[in-house]
């Protein structure tokens, strides 16, 4: 259905969009998702989606309660997104590789009555499950061995016919969580109609997304960056998606790209990495030609990574820059015009400039911080006043990335303006792994920066000043990494850890990572 991006309709309903108009644009029998050896249709993904939907009603969710998806990449996610959306919902996908005290914190914080979750996680919800304060039902995807209702028999009796709720163009629609360089994550709050400028500016005009392409991408639903190239770019043209709920390591994803043919591959740095590297050491390289663009976001790709991927598959990267807060891609580098080790030029439809610390534009080369004005921009933070107000300025967002343009309007990245690492296509908060190496007992004080490693990309590397009594050794260093695994999501622990006297510090005794950085 083509849309006017100026004239949106007052009442608009995304699940309407994306799931609706394909049954009436006649995809209801195009494949909308592969996932295993099962195939659904549009048809399939319309009933489930309706059942789902009324499910939730005939629970008691209501109009813009909040449901938290603690969810697998698969067609229950899909089904528990838009039909919460369908009903007027808000629902809330978030990251399946945390932990406990993560997920209290996300549902106490959204308030969220109803989660969806995964089987296999359900024993860290159980962890936690007194010191909720607003959970009241819990639905088991995976497993019909439960005492709380299984996803299957939840919806198993419901009807496949739901009408969308009327909703406006500008009411919240769904969440996601970012999280910042200091205090705790922030929800970022987006509307209805963001996925459509999304869709229709980055997927439609720049990727050229069509009804024949099929969808493969390594990051997870759960992320902004995913969440488009798995679900609602697909969707928005009756495209068909690959959903794989495990880790992705090159010898999975190859496998998956033979089996599937999928068209368009969505990446990250890391992962091309790996690949690169696997390839390297095959005799036979793995059959690639169904693939006919290659996209890279979630951190800055080096130009050696661009130049052997192309060399070893005769492919381009679209390496690119989005964030949670502006929904996907805003800055990319478009087909046979790619300038590598850039993060491209602005997509049509978005408007950016770089300011200096008093808001006032920079020239042309020089440094400074990236501000985006685009309609997929969320408005606000949840119960966050003074963040939003930092980082919305009024149509303008502040990205927290610095950057320089040169003569030729590319983009090119120079860091982050605050002190958050980008790991593996996910931020890292230094103060989180200083919190924990601060915990045990040899460490008096210490300093977490980012640090390139010999595949260029980003790693976190900490400065640790001993307590008396305890000797510089190579055996304390992997003591307190180990120490740092085992109290959080692995990929955070520092690569290096290096012994030093003092830490540098400002007159006022704030820490200068600047000065411990490469």
């Amino acid at each position: 259905m083509s849309i006017d991006l100026d004239n949106l309709p007052e009442q608009l309903n995304a699940a309407s969009i994306f799931i609706d108009e394909n049954i009436r644009d006649k995809r209801g029998d195009n494949i909308a998702i592969y996932y295993g050896d099962e195939i659904l249709t549009y048809h399939d993904v319309f009933n489930k989606v309706n059942k789902t939907g009324n499910a939730l009603k005939n629970l008691g969710v209501n109009v813009e309660e909040r449901v938290m998806l603690l969810l697998f990449d698969s067609p229950e996610f899909v089904a528990s997104f838009f039909g919460a959306i369908k009903i007027g919902a808000v629902p809330i996908p978030i990251n399946t590789m945390l932990n406990s005290k993560d997920f209290q914190y996300y549902l106490n914080d959204s308030g969220a009555k109803t989660l969806i979750v995964q089987s296999t996680l359900l024993k860290e919800i159980e962890n936690i499950k007194d010191d909720l304060k607003y959970l009241k039902n819990i639905i088991v995807v995976g497993s019909e061995e439960t005492k709380y209702q299984s996803f299957d028999d939840f919806i198993k009796n419901e009807s496949s016919d739901l009408e969308a709720a009327e909703t406006n163009k500008d009411d919240a629609a769904f969440w996601l969580y970012s999280s910042g360089s200091t205090g705790s994550p922030k929800g970022v709050v987006h509307l209805h109609h963001d996925m459509l400028y999304s869709s229709d500016l980055y997927a439609k005009n720049v990727l050229g997304i069509t009804e024949k392409d099929i969808t493969y991408s390594v990051a997870k639903l759960f992320f902004a960056y995913g969440l488009g190239n798995s679900l609602y770019f697909p969707f928005r043209v009756g495209a068909s998606v690959v959903l794989f709920p495990d880790k992705p390591d090159p010898d999975t994803v190859f496998h998956i790209i033979e089996k599937y043919k999928p068209s368009l591959f969505y990446g990250v740095p890391t992962l091309y990495t790996k690949m690169i590297q696997s390839m390297e050491n095959m005799d036979k390289k793995p059959n690639m030609d169904s693939l006919r663009l290659c996209i890279s976001a979630g951190e800055q790709l080096p130009e050696e990574i661009y130049h052997k991927w192309k060399n070893h598959t005769s492919l381009e990267v679209l390496d690119g820059i989005g964030s949670t807060e502006a929904l996907h891609i805003f800055i990319s580098n478009f087909k046979e015009n790619v300038k590598p080790g850039s993060s491209g030029q602005i997509v049509p439809g978005y408007e950016a400039k770089i300011v200096d610390e008093n808001g006032i534009d920079v020239e042309t080369g020089e440094i400074g911080n990236l501000l985006i004005k685009g309609d997929s921009n969320a408005p606000y933070y949840w119960r966050n006043h003074e963040k939003t107000k930092e980082t919305m300025i009024g149509e303008w967002l502040h990205t927290g990335d610095k950057y320089h343009m040169d003569s030729d309007e590319y983009f090119w990245h120079c860091g982050r303006s605050d002190d958050m690492l980008k790991v593996n296509g996910m931020w890292v908060s230094p103060i989180e792994i200083e919190n924990i190496l601060m915990s045990h007992e040899a460490v008096l004080e210490c300093a977490v920066v980012g640090n390139l490693g010999e595949d260029k990309l980003v790693k976190p590397k900490a400065f640790v000043v001993l307590k008396e009594g305890f000797s510089e050794a190579e055996e304390l260093k992997d003591k307190l990494k180990k120490h740092v695994i085992d109290r959080t999501t692995p990929f955070k622990y520092p690569r290096w850890i290096e012994f030093i006297n003092s830490l540098p510090r400002t007159s006022t005794g704030k820490i200068q990572r600047f000065k411990l950085r490469c």
